[in-house]
């Protein structure tokens, strides 16, 4: 087995200092207290226990304490905390990273201006993070997610200012940057993450990418540990998360060849160091040992079922010792194990250990038949055959499929051919997809679904706009509602149903007649290029076909006010055929605005005094429904004289 230590494991420059200090003064003979942890490390807060040093967690705990020295945290704390110590009159020892103090300053120095918002990308509760909203003279907004950067509610004309917790993923933090910018966000971007995050994330994802296992070592309140162990985890699934050689289950290394070993910022060098020892003398110990057996580590065995329980499998493997297949190594998916395998059954297996402590043999069914999904893999990556296998587990940066215990990491951007921000209603589903990228080496097995969705729907397309032609009735499903119209999904391209086609008569708003998942049936009015105009006015149905007739100049008619508009009411005679009522034709007397005499939904009974159907426009007047003395008009008096 190959040990690789990434270089930058262990303390960085801000905590060595922090610890360094602490080391120093507890050798003053003097009380010593450290405002919360010194770093997120128990055997270093252990240790320096153990030396006298009492943690505090507030300015009052020291009011029943003899005088000392009171060193601030390498994480750092809020203006008020410091101020609050000084008050004290104890020594005080400022511990804070110089990288954090820098976060300080700029969040003090921004945050005095009442047009910027301070935004910092971190984790709420960290101390890092509760100690840089501590210089804020404003509220500053904490972002942790992605679909918290999207639901940001910050006034448009605030200018913000993206500070980040120095341990921060520095893709994430990219990634939130560049959201809070397409939103339309006027920003000044600090990235605040220091060179050894930088350089230790991207040393672990380099590590983890060539070895076979991983080892991350650090606290586990250590929040740069848990990213580094995030980052190994996406790609080697054996990542162990340990806080010292204590922490490590040797048997599971037993078939690794290669395996990395990184740490946090806050993870002493003697612990590494231990962890590295550990590792090298069991593979010594476990080469030793398979020297004198007939059966050999990795050896591929062909036994009987003997027993079965629902946690492991015990085999005949025709050796002095059982094999012994537990659950974990008979797949990557819990299971029953007496629901898959009876008393009796024959079953290969792979050699994973020659002891398991107990002096049986320790199988793996899952990684025989790994190798086996490799295979076929490479045959299908060589023939770009397309697979078909359900989601196993949905992940942030993608999906995971398994065929035949070999996994296959489909990345977000190649799931589907749209942006798709949640990728939940995948798991548990089938889907097919082909091999874009094969090097189990690196355990960099690829598949892409996007690819055969865009071949299928150009298919579908071709064969659509094959047979369609402008005139023919189609059917299809509501896709997207906008205000000017609907886009209609015909199978294999999309049509929009304009709002000046979707009836004869007036729509105010398609969002009150359609809603996306309704099925529409409609005919092509025209088609340009790819694109197809769909409309709901069918000829037959075309109420103003004989208009003319039916609404003749002098026939009176009765309709109900359907809108208003400062010149007029439109008076909706039947469905798709309105009538306008002039506000000049409306009353004897003048009349302002229609709205000041009618109201919508109002019943009215009026004279059509022009129509033109060829145009849709007919004219109505209720002034010409009224007797002449009623209208308005002039009439004589009984001397002859003439008057309104």
């Amino acid at each position: 087995m190959r040990i690789k230590i990434a270089k930058t494991a262990g303390f960085c420059f801000g905590v060595k200092r922090a610890v360094d200090l602490v080391y120093s003064i507890t050798k003053e003979n003097i009380p010593v207290y450290t405002y919360g942890d010194i770093i997120h490390n128990e055997n270093v807060v252990s240790d320096l226990a153990a030396r006298g040093v009492t943690v505090i967690n507030s300015a009052g705990e020291l009011n029943d304490k003899p005088s000392g020295v009171v060193i601030i945290r390498s994480h750092g704390v809020p203006r008020k905390v410091i101020e609050e110590l000084e008050a004290t009159g104890n020594r005080i020892e400022d511990a804070t990273c110089p990288f954090v103090k820098k976060i300080h300053k700029y969040a003090s120095d921004y945050s005095k201006d009442p047009r910027v918002q301070i935004v910092i990308t971190g984790s709420p509760d960290h101390d890092e993070v509760v100690g840089i909203k501590g210089w804020c003279h404003s509220e500053p907004v904490v972002i942790e997610t992605v679909e918290q950067a999207e639901n940001l509610d910050v006034p448009k004309d605030k200018k913000l200012v993206i500070l980040s917790q120095t341990t921060f993923n520095e893709n994430k933090f990219k990634l939130i940057v560049d959201i809070l910018s397409k939103i339309g966000y006027d920003s000044i971007v600090l990235n605040t993450i220091c060179n050894a995050t930088h350089e230790r994330q991207a040393e672990a994802e380099s590590l983890s990418r060539e070895c076979d296992a991983m080892i991350v070592i650090g606290g586990k309140k250590s929040s740069n540990t848990q990213k580094l162990y995030d980052i190994c985890i996406k790609n080697c699934v054996d990542t162990y998360y340990i806080q010292t050689l204590v922490d490590l289950d040797p048997s599971r290394f037993g078939s690794f060849r290669c395996v990395g070993i990184t740490a946090g910022a806050s993870t002493p060098n003697n612990i590494i160091e231990e962890v590295r020892t550990g590792m090298a003398e069991k593979s010594f110990d476990e080469l030793l040992e398979e020297s004198f057996k007939t059966i050999h580590n990795g050896e591929v065995v062909e036994g009987t079922v003997i027993a079965v329980k629902p946690d492991e499998i015990i085999l005949n493997i025709g050796y002095k010792s059982e094999g012994i297949i537990t659950r974990q190594e008979y797949s990557n998916n819990p299971v029953d194990l007496t629901t898959v395998v009876n008393v009796g059954d024959t079953m290969e297996a792979k050699v994973l250990k020659m002891n398991d402590g107990e002096g049986q043999v320790l199988l793996t069914y899952k990684r025989l038949a790994a190798e086996k999904g490799n295979k076929k893999l490479e045959e299908a990556f060589e023939n770009h055959t397309v697979l078909k296998a359900p989601v196993s587990q949905v992940l942030n940066g993608g999906l995971s499929v398994v065929v035949e215990e070999a996994r296959v990491f489909i990345p977000a951007s190649l799931v589907s051919d749209t942006f798709e921000r949640n990728l939940d209603k995948y798991q548990g589903q089938e889907i097919e997809f082909v091999i874009t990228e094969f090097n189990p080496r690196r355990r960099r097995i690829i598949g892409d679904r996007k690819q055969l969705l865009v071949a299928q729907k150009a298919e579908q397309k071709k064969e659509l706009f094959d047979k369609i032609k402008v005139g023919d009735v189609v059917e299809g499903t509501v896709k997207n509602v906008t205000d000017f119209g609907a886009f209609i999904d015909l199978g294999g391209a999309d049509g929009l149903l304009h709002i000046s086609e979707m009836s004869w008569g007036h729509i105010e708003n398609p969002k009150k007649v359609f809603k996306v998942g309704d099925r529409v049936k409609c005919f092509i009015k025209e088609i340009n290029g790819e694109k197809i105009a769909l409309s709901l006015k069918f000829q037959d149905e075309n109420p103003w076909m004989d208009a003319e007739t039916k609404f003749a100049v002098g026939t009176i008619v009765t309709g109900k006010v359907a809108r208003m508009t400062d010149f007029g009411a439109f008076i909706e005679l039947e469905p798709g055929v309105d009538a306008l009522l002039h506000v000049s034709q409306i009353a004897k007397e003048h009349v302002d605005k229609p709205s000041d005499v009618l109201k919508t939904g109002e019943e009215v009974t009026a004279k059509v005094v022009d129509i033109n159907a060829e145009s849709r426009k007919i004219s109505l007047s209720i002034k010409a429904l009224l007797a002449p003395e009623e209208s308005g008009e002039e009439t004589e008096s009984e001397d002859g004289e003439k008057s309104e």
